[in-house]
């Protein structure tokens, strides 16, 4: 019988297990614990409504504090998970408390990249983003006029180039690839994107890496270049992606790699112990993956809660989606394009959207919805059915999506097993 349920995090995933424990029947003790001295909040909008001052810290909140009062969920906040004792079941934490549990589930996110202090990483004015103590250490540095150098061409660089040109700040981006979203989207797609913020005034430079920051009184001045050319910055963040916080499991001895490796149960190789959010390593169409959404964490979250329940019936298998909001641009992805060799566009039904369809073969793996909402839900549909659009007629824009034929893998695979076994 579970009687203790320990939760090390405080995000998303956290929440969601906790708050499904206890929809589904669970009486035991259920403690959450978490580093920030505040209560569990959303991420997505620190970098957008929050950053530009439009809504308030108690809107960030996932769950009003009496909420957890309430259901019994015992909220340690400010404070430091440093050792899991796996043998007496228990985990300690920097305030000299020993939590004894039967399941422990980590949801210990991730940690943003800072730059090498050689580079000038350590200096006063240099920030990375992902947590609310980085969005308030940079609302009063964002002032109209100043000039703002972000490093990294990835989704969390773009939504910060969008924010501060739209807070009046001289804005310029850098990426050491030859493109902007190099790593995760397709060449159409960054082509978009890339046209989007040269309209708005970005300064940006691809195939550019930064080789140092020049200091004067403790702060970046000046920027030199990999090109050889030279930026005066008042301000520098660092979008140069993130790591994995497994220290906590790797020091009790569970298998990490960039992340805590888990089961298709999202269980570590301790069966009482599980790890979820941007903190797992899942099997995900046969590769160790890491699935860094809002929607993963919530959804793994739930998952684990039903097995500790003893109501999951299967293992995980999770329908990946992300969104990215630029401007007054929403870009929506339903899927993971992992592995695409063919990549079909089309004109969207907005004037200047567009869709970007990612196939392996005949097979659909993702799409990129660029302030095209209708070819998103189309695309979501498709991917959970496991329905493939015809690639041909989905490149003609004159057939309308609800009239795309398309191919039932499933059907398609017993046809196949049929004739092989006959």
């Amino acid at each position: 019988m579970t009687e203790k349920v320990v939760i090390v995090g405080g995000g998303q995933a956290a929440v969601s297990a906790a708050l499904r424990l206890r929809a589904g029947g669970y009486a035991g003790k259920l403690d959450i614990i978490g580093e920030e001295p505040t209560l569990p909040y959303q991420r997505p909008p620190l970098s957008k409504k929050y950053l530009k001052g439009e809504i308030p810290l108690d809107r960030l909140h996932l769950r009003p504090e009496a909420l957890y009062r309430d259901q019994g969920i015992a909220l340690h906040m400010g404070k430091q998970a440093l050792f899991i004792d796996r043998v007496n079941k228990k985990l300690a934490t920097d305030k000299n408390q020993k939590l004894p549990y039967d399941k422990l589930i980590l949801a210990t996110g991730a940690t943003p990249r800072r730059l090498p202090d050689e580079v000038g990483g350590h200096l006063a004015n240099v920030h990375t983003f992902r947590t609310l103590a980085h969005a308030d250490g940079l609302q009063d540095a964002l002032r109209p006029g100043k000039r703002l150098l972000i490093i990294g061409g990835g989704y969390i660089g773009l939504e910060m180039a969008a924010v501060a040109v739209g807070l009046g700040l001289e804005v310029t981006l850098i990426e050491f690839q030859e493109r902007i979203l190099n790593r995760v989207a397709a060449p159409e797609t960054a082509d978009w994107f890339r046209v989007l913020h040269l309209k708005h005034g970005v300064d940006l430079r691809e195939g550019v890496g930064l080789e140092r920051l020049i200091a004067k009184d403790g702060r970046a001045h000046m920027a030199q270049l990999s090109d050889g050319s030279a930026v005066g910055v008042d301000l520098v963040i660092a979008g140069i992606g993130v790591l994995a916080n497994d220290g906590l499991a790797r020091s009790a001895g569970l298998t990490t790699d960039n992340g805590i490796v888990t089961d298709q149960c999202c269980r570590t190789f301790d069966p009482d112990i599980y790890a979820i959010g941007d903190c797992a390593v899942l099997p995900f169409r046969g590769e160790p993956t890491r699935l860094e959404s809002v929607q993963n964490a919530c959804d793994q979250g739930d998952y684990v809660a039903d097995h500790i329940l003893g109501v999951a019936t299967s293992s995980y298998d999770p329908e990946p989606w992300f969104w990215s909001d630029q401007y007054d641009i929403s870009l929506k992805i339903a899927g993971l394009n992992r592995g695409y060799d063919n990549v079909i566009t089309r004109r969207g039904e907005r004037d200047g959207g567009l869709s970007v369809w990612y196939f392996a073969g005949d097979k659909l793996l993702a799409v990129d919805a660029l302030d095209d909402p209708k070819s998103y839900m189309m695309g979501k549909k498709w991917l959970s059915s496991a329905q493939d659009p015809d690639p041909t007629a989905l490149a003609d824009p004159e057939i309308p999506l609800k009239s795309i034929p398309t191919r039932n893998r499933a059907a398609q695979l017993q046809v196949q097993r049929g004739t092989r076994d006959g």
